[in-house]
């Protein structure tokens, strides 16, 4: 992909433009949004899994990718052929962004295959976000967080307020915090269901929200998603995880096997990587600083320099399959490796060997 992937100005005007070149495919099937700042691809994935298993045809639409483009757009669990679906949409992209784009490229292709329904991922926050133009007759607020505050909000209430803008008049909205009640009715929500922050526990409840009635729960037991807690290797012990931001982070470290780590880590340079870093203390002793591929990614010897005094060891290795490999000999066969801070981080090892930009 070689177009913007940042817009110079937020809004839905250029999005508009290109659904209406393109015949407006995303009013040709229901949809189901979710926005929050962690765990929305989960979550996507798992209610997409759910319905699929209770007979449905079923579009998924995820951002951003970890092993590669194709893996954003999926049709019952199937990744599409990126390439062969994006040229439907480029001879209409002009002045649009990256994101602009592959959403479209995705409403699109589930008009083509006609699907039984979307779940759609939001991309950031909401209100000005490319996926809402939707009609969803459910909305999944996933959890709230500082993050991204420089185009969302500075406080958790005004991200809230920015990511429930979606909620259109009459749908269903799964909260995975209870606070967000009053605000999701305020935006007009016919009905609010709190099943908790388990990002299953909302799946089920937007499965079922769509469907109006049951599903198995355990339809979706055997999924598997890239970079969430990925187990990649046992000798040493290796687990890879994308968690990118303080919430993440506060999410994963209970989740992990009781060993100490020796850490591989990549973050933005927007992130709280100080507190990021003294909260991987928890887990283990030593860390190895990388840098991914992302342009917003801190050099591996500011990250570096930054966990010194958290850490009992550190080093810097720039290029982050040597990083990886540099974290497995520290590691010994004995040991456990985690990788963690990015998911770009993550991208760049799924792919071969990248140089980092200067």
């Amino acid at each position: 992909m070689s177009l913007t992937p940042w817009p110079e100005e937020f809004g839905l005007a250029r999005m508009h433009r290109l659904l209406a070149d393109l015949g407006e495919p995303q009013r040709g099937y229901p949809a189901i949004h979710v926005v929050g700042t962690n765990g929305k691809t989960s979550t996507t994935l798992l209610t997409a899994e759910l319905l699929r298993a209770a007979g449905l045809r079923v579009g998924a639409y995820i951002s951003p990718h970890v092993r590669g483009w194709s893996e954003r757009i999926q049709i019952d669990g199937a990744h599409v052929e990126l390439e062969a679906v994006l040229e439907r949409v480029r001879p209409h992209a002009d002045g649009a962004t990256q994101f602009e784009v592959l959403t479209a490229t995705a409403f699109a292709e589930f008009a083509t295959r006609e699907v039984d329904v979307a779940v759609i991922e939001a991309g950031l926050g909401g209100r000005h976000d490319a996926t809402n133009v939707l009609q969803a007759s459910v909305v999944v607020l996933t959890n709230i967080a500082l993050d991204h505050t420089e185009v969302l909000g500075e406080t958790r209430e005004a991200i809230a307020a920015e990511k429930l803008a979606v909620v259109t008049p009459g749908a269903v909205v799964i909260l995975g915090e209870p606070e967000w009640e009053g605000l999701a009715r305020a935006n007009g929500a016919s009905r609010v269901e709190l099943p908790g922050g388990a990002n299953l526990a909302l799946a089920i409840a937007a499965a079922e929200a769509h469907l109006g009635r049951s599903v198995d729960p355990h339809a979706a037991d055997a999924l598997e998603i890239p970079g969430r807690l990925e187990h990649r290797g046992h000798a040493p012990l290796e687990i890879w995880d994308g968690a990118h931001n303080l919430a993440g982070i506060g999410y994963l470290l209970p989740r992990l096997p009781d060993r100490r780590f020796v850490i591989v880590s990549s973050i933005l340079a927007d992130k709280e990587a100080d507190a990021i870093l003294r909260a991987l203390t928890a887990v283990g002793d030593t860390l190895v600083a990388t840098r991914s591929g992302n342009a917003r990614a801190l050099p591996a010897e500011e990250l570096a320099r930054l966990a010194a005094p958290h850490f009992a060891a550190v080093e810097a290795v720039s290029e982050p399959h040597a990083a990886l490999e540099r974290a497995r000999a520290l590691a010994g066969a004995e040991g456990a490796v985690l990788v963690t801070g990015s998911l770009y981080l993550l991208t760049d090892l799924y792919n071969p060997y990248h140089v980092p930009s200067p």
